[in-house]
């Protein structure tokens, strides 16, 4: 992972790449790359001029106070919003943007479709399928959106239902499971696409306290034993200093302070964070 000044007065990314070429200054580790990104609701900007990347198979975990920013840039990934200005780029691949006649320009949904395919994301909120059991619910989308036969779906989810502790419940509906229980399944179902980054947005803010344990450690699991790239937003400090890399803290739009989390948790260098991490631990 690395951020750069996300000052409005740095350089504009070039225009129009050569033909065929990947995001400015994108090497073969990268994975994510936010290039001068800006986002506005109405008069509020909520990132501003905001350049990072994160590196393939790293675990990066965004901090910060409500309101700065962490989220929308998960939803952006996602394409549930689009940046105002700037690009964003995953495995090489600008997301809402294509290259036609060499010169940049929106992009069509097929090519959307086809980037997003390698981003997963796990919400706040479960949002399974009532009405489908839970092996419905984690093979339904690699079967239509992947074209996975039904018999290698099936087998695929449940060896993710039994890696977070699930591999009872694959006849049961999601009314017949804890809340706990279901943000697992949701886990799962994310990972069932094969994503090669996977965005976690406050997974256990919903949750009852005594459930957020058991999904922190399905997820640290999951840290652990794959080579997926995380993305996280939490305000589970000691989960963020046991997956993280790295930490990005937040304020107001931009990235004030990075580093890996003994130094951002332990020495962190600015007066904001450490206000922000005396609020929080």
């Amino acid at each position: 992972m690395s951020t750069e000044p996300t000052t409005p007065t740095g350089p504009a990314p070039d225009p129009s790449p050569a033909p065929g070429s990947g995001p400015a200054g994108a090497a073969a580790e990268e994975l994510v790359r936010f290039e001068d990104v800006t986002k506005r609701f109405g008069r509020t900007t909520v990132l501003d001029h905001l350049d990072f990347t994160v590196g393939r198979g790293e675990h990066v975990t965004l901090i910060g106070p409500s309101g700065s920013g962490k989220t929308t840039i998960l939803r952006l990934l996602m394409t549930l919003l689009t940046p105002d200005e700037g690009r964003i780029a995953v495995g090489g691949r600008y997301l809402t943007h294509e290259e036609r006649g060499g010169r940049l320009v929106p992009a069509r949904e097929k090519h959307v479709r086809e980037v997003r395919k390698d981003i997963g994301m796990v919400f706040q909120h479960f949002n399974l399928f009532p009405n489908m059991k839970v092996l419905r619910n984690v093979t339904e989308a690699p079967v239509t959106v992947l074209g996975l036969s039904r018999d290698e779906a099936e087998q695929r989810g449940r060896e993710l239902l039994d890696m977070v502790g699930l591999a009872d419940r694959c006849d049961a509906y999601p009314s017949q499971l804890s809340g706990g229980q279901q943000q697992r399944v949701a886990i799962a179902r994310a990972l069932a696409m094969r994503p090669e980054v996977l965005l976690l947005d406050e997974v256990t803010s919903a949750l009852d306290p005594e459930l957020v344990a058991g999904v922190l450690d399905v997820l640290r699991d999951v840290a652990r034993s794959t080579d997926i790239t995380l993305m996280c937003v939490t305000h589970e400090m000691s989960f963020a200093r046991d997956i993280s890399d790295q930490v990005l803290m937040f304020d107001e739009g931009r990235v004030i302070e990075s580093g890996p989390p003994e130094k951002i948790f332990s020495e962190p260098e600015l007066e904001r964070t450490r206000e922000f991490l005396s609020a929080v631990l």
